[in-house]
This record gives C-alpha cells, sequence and structure tokens, in this order.
C-alpha cells in the first residue's frame, strides 16, 4: 500500500492556484492507488519557527545523550521528518514568492534538512538519505517565468527545489509551473486559467 504527502504552502485558501492544483494530483492519485494513505499537512497553519541555537545544538548532539529540552525543540522536526520516511511519494504546492518559496516552506526546509537523519556526510561528502521517494511539485506564480520569459532569470523556485531535493537524495522529480496567475486578480477567468494544468495532470495520470 502506498503513501502520499500532500503538502501545501499558500495562505490564499480557496483562492490559491497551487492548492486547486495538488488537490488534483490527490484526488486522481487516490482514485489510481486503491486503499492508499494520504498524510495531509498545511504549512500554514503548523507551527513554524526559524532554527536557533538551541535547536542546532540538539541536532547535533547524539540521540541518546539529548536533554529533555533540546528533545524537545526537535519535536516538530522528528514530527515532520517522519512524515517524510512514511510517504513513497510527496506532492508540494507551492508558489512564488518575491521569486523564491514563501517563508513558510523554507521553515519547514529548515526542520527537516538535518544531518544524521535526511542526509549525512560519508567519506566527507554529502549524501541524501530520502532514497527511494518522488516528488511532484506544483508551482505557481503571479508573472511568467517561463524558460522563455525575459525574466525567466528571476526565478529561483524551481531551481531552489532541484538543489534542496536533490541534496536530500529525492531525485525523482516532477515540475508543473502555472505561470502567470497575477490574471486572476484583474478578472481573468479562474476555470479557463486552470483549464490547461488540470488536463496535464490528468493526461500525466492517463500515461501513467
Amino acid at each position: 500500500m502506498s503513501t502520499l504527502l500532500h503538502l501545501d504552502s499558500s495562505p490564499t485558501g480557496d483562492h490559491s492556484v497551487s492548492r486547486a492544483l495538488t488537490a488534483e494530483f490527490v484526488k486522481h492519485w487516490q482514485a489510481a492507488n486503491p486503499g492508499s494513505t494520504v498524510i495531509t499537512r498545511d504549512l500554514t497553519t503548523t507551527p513554524l519557527a526559524p532554527v536557533d541555537g538551541q535547536w542546532i545544538g540538539a541536532a547535533y548532539t547524539p540521540a541518546d545523550s539529548r536533554t529533555a529540552e533540546q528533545k524537545a525543540a526537535l519535536a516538530l522536526s522528528d514530527t515532520l521528518t517522519g512524515e517524510l520516511f512514511a510517504a513513497d511519494e510527496f506532492v508540494f504546492g507551492i508558489p512564488m514568492y518575491n521569486f523564491g518559496v514563501p517563508g513558510a516552506f523554507k521553515l519547514w526546509i529548515d526542520q527537516i534538512a538535518r544531518v544524521g537523519v535526511t542526509f549525512a556526510y560519508v567519506d566527507g561528502k554529502p549524501q541524501g538519505l530520502l532514497n527511494g521517494k518522488k516528488a511532484h511539485f506544483f508551482i505557481a506564480t503571479g508573472g511568467d517565468y517561463s524558460a522563455a520569459s525575459p525574466f525567466a532569470a528571476y526565478n529561483f523556485v524551481e531551481p531552489y527545489l532541484r538543489a534542496t531535493f536533490g541534496f536530500l537524495g529525492v531525485v525523482d522529480t516532477t515540475f508543473q509551473s502555472a505561470y502567470g496567475a497575477a490574471a486572476l486578480n484583474y478578472g481573468a477567468d479562474r476555470a479557463e486559467f486552470l483549464a490547461p494544468q488540470l488536463k496535464a495532470i490528468h493526461a500525466a495520470f492517463a500515461n501513467a
């Protein structure tokens, strides 16, 4: 039985494009994987905080030597990394904010990128420990940051995600970007805008 981790990071609720795409993906994934399990994580309602000195000290302390305070500092991180290891696949909804990922998503990354847990150093070289996982990224951007756009160089979202997850051992990835979502704020038809995005999701499952 397969398990999917479904994670959203947009704070705009029902207006979110990335949430609409991940929801559609999850629906089809469940249909394609009867009896499967979905772990849902909403980063806008998860109490994330920047890592601090106590967190760093705890992360670099051997597990059997941690104090009660250190264990408490890593409790959320333990939960979040546990979700990653429990899942076979991941689906992430990520809007672009100021050319990068939302703050909540970066805080999540800082919680799950842990030496000895999701990556290690072997003979002085980093080695990802989230091996054998597959990740699907649905990105929504206000403007057009596609490869053919003059603003393509401002898109730091996909390169950041590829580098970060590749470092953690997740190299089987798919990316789908909904460029130009700002048009919805100026009267563009939502159904029409989403139609090609939803069609691409349907096609991916039809060809699976």
